[in-house]
């Protein structure tokens, strides 16, 4: 599904099949001959499970949740659970990617990408399935952001 909506949006991109990853570590280690900066994705909700943020940073920093949700303005962020994270973004644990924005069910996921990517030529992410990485230029991901319906922030994280 994400391949063929790449293509259908005319987004050059390059695909690599590796083992499973889980954390930075294994992907530093899968990721190192792969032009771009590698990306993890965190499916965050608030306190009452009303509002659904997926945040996009680069893989080597750290997320700060409370001083997230100073930045945002909600209440306490806390990860999503495998049974939201299928409903909203169609992916499971492990798997999370901006391409969970194809799903149908990611209308109402606020997306907060960190503004320090905006440096970055390439990016890395998963097509939905953390067996594989999708390299794409920056000026793609931000065309493919324009293309859904979600509304994306651009914060220093």
């Amino acid at each position: 599904k994400v391949y063929s909506a790449l293509d259908r949006m005319g987004i050059a991109y390059t695909s690599h099949e590796h083992p499973a990853i889980f954390t930075g570590e294994q992907a530093a280690e899968h990721w190192k001959d792969v032009a771009g900066v590698g990306i993890k994705n965190l499916f965050l909700r608030n306190k009452k499970g009303d509002r659904h943020y997926l945040v996009i940073l680069a893989v080597d920093k750290q997320a700060d949740l409370r001083q997230l949700v100073k930045i945002i303005g909600d209440d306490r962020l806390s990860f999503g659970s495998p049974e939201r994270l299928m409903t909203h973004l169609g992916v499971t644990p492990g798997s999370v990617s901006v391409f969970g924005l194809l799903h149908e069910g990611s209308g109402p996921v606020q997306v907060i990408v960190d503004a320090d990517l905006r440096a970055a030529e390439r990016l890395i992410f998963h097509p939905n399935d953390n067996r594989a990485s999708v390299s794409i230029s920056f000026a793609d991901f931000e065309r493919f952001l324009a293309s859904r319906p979600n509304v994306v922030r651009w914060l220093r994280l």
